[in-house]
Order: structure tokens, then C-alpha cells, then sequence
């Protein structure tokens, strides 16, 4: 027995709005759409992570916490290019060879942009 991974969820006031921005950052496509009140994004790679959006009637309250974590290779032209789709800059932080920056989805959702630096 045991379990896997099935599916990250995002709960969300307009699953549709929401999805819109998420396809285009991650350069997918909706896979399912349950009437506007669950969707289901279509994986980039076969084994990659399946993200969902599902309806649902209370507003979001404080930080997050789970939060979806991104790598790039050029972290600040994918930072710019998401704000472009309108993500929200939250903040930036840097260590010795690791780098990330903390930005927020159109509804406030948190996520991180990182790359490693040397």
C-alpha cells in the first residue's frame, strides 16, 4: 500500500480566471473543466506534477502554507515574464549559490522563481 502524489490543488473563487494565468505561465493547457468549478491543467511532461483549480465559496486568508516552488535557468527574465501575465512581486532573497524570488498569482497565491547561481 502506500500513496502518491495524485494532484496539487488550488482553491480558488474563479477556477477559469485563475487557470488562464497558470496556462500561460507554465505553458500548458486545460486538460479537464468540470463546469468552471474544478479545472485541470495538462501536465508539461509525462511524469510532471498535474495542477488543479477548484470553486470554492470562503476568501483566502493569510499567508499560504503550501506553496508551489519554480526553477529556471534565467530567473529575472522569467520573474518579468510573469508579472507580464500579472503576478505580483512579494519579495527577493539570495544566498551563497541559490537565489529565489517570492511572487504572488493573480488572487494572492504565493510561489517562488528560483535558480542556482554559480
Amino acid at each position: 500500500m502506500g500513496i502518491e502524489l495524485g494532484m496539487i490543488t488550488i482553491d480558488c473563487a474563479d477556477p477559469r480566471g485563475l487557470a488562464e494565468f497558470w496556462t500561460k505561465a507554465l505553458g500548458v493547457e486545460v486538460d479537464q473543466d468540470h463546469g468552471g468549478e474544478v479545472l485541470i491543467l495538462h501536465p508539461k511532461t509525462e511524469n510532471g506534477p498535474v495542477l488543479g483549480f477548484q470553486r470554492v465559496p470562503e476568501q483566502r486568508a493569510g499567508k499560504n502554507r503550501v506553496h508551489l516552488d519554480f526553477g529556471t535557468d534565467d530567473m529575472e527574465k522569467e520573474v518579468e515574464r510573469l508579472i507580464g501575465l500579472g503576478a505580483k512581486k512579494l519579495d527577493r532573497h539570495e544566498m551563497p549559490g541559490f537565489a529565489w524570488t517570492v511572487l504572488a498569482d493573480p488572487v494572492g497565491n504565493e510561489f517562488c522563481v528560483a535558480t542556482h547561481e554559480g
